[in-house]
């Protein structure tokens, strides 16, 4: 679930008590652009959770429900129904529907080469070329470590 607060934190888009209940509705995650009260117990749910900042004051003096399943803003993000959403500790992106299957082949990708990268610079090999993959003997290398992984 994505939550419009207007980027805004002057009062809590969401508090435990919401946030546990739409967990146990069968939500899989849920993100805000404005803050969550009760972070410190929102961060320990088995849930996927994400917000600008704690805030204290309760949603409703100024966040009230409008609509579901729209079009909305979120962080300066427009955001349709049916976007996947994929986050992490660093941040969260929302991909257009339409997008999801090749950027997960992109990404799935990336992640392949970021490991292979990870594993030679702890070998101590230098970035120059090799991370962007700019020089043909890392590519070369890269190919052959790739078919050797399998």
């Amino acid at each position: 679930m994505v939550m419009d607060s207007r980027k805004s934190a002057r009062a809590a888009s969401a508090g435990s008590i919401l946030i546990t209940r739409l967990m146990k509705r069968g939500v899989e995650g849920v993100v805000t652009d404005g803050g969550f009260r009760d972070s410190s117990i929102i961060v320990s749910l088995p849930f996927s959770s994400y917000h600008n900042t704690p805030t204290a004051p309760t949603n409703l003096t100024l966040n009230h429900a409008i609509d579901i399943n729209v079009p909305i803003g979120c962080g300066d993000v427009a955001v349709f129904p049916g976007d996947v959403i994929v986050g992490d500790d660093d941040g969260v992106m929302v991909i257009p529907a339409h997008l999801a299957d090749e950027v997960a082949d992109t990404a799935s990708k990336m992640e392949l080469y970021e490991e292979y990268v990870t594993e030679k610079v702890l070998e101590g090999r230098s970035i120059i070329g090799l991370y962007p993959l700019t020089s043909e003997d890392n590519k070369k290398d890269f190919e052959s470590w790739k078919i050797n992984k399998q």
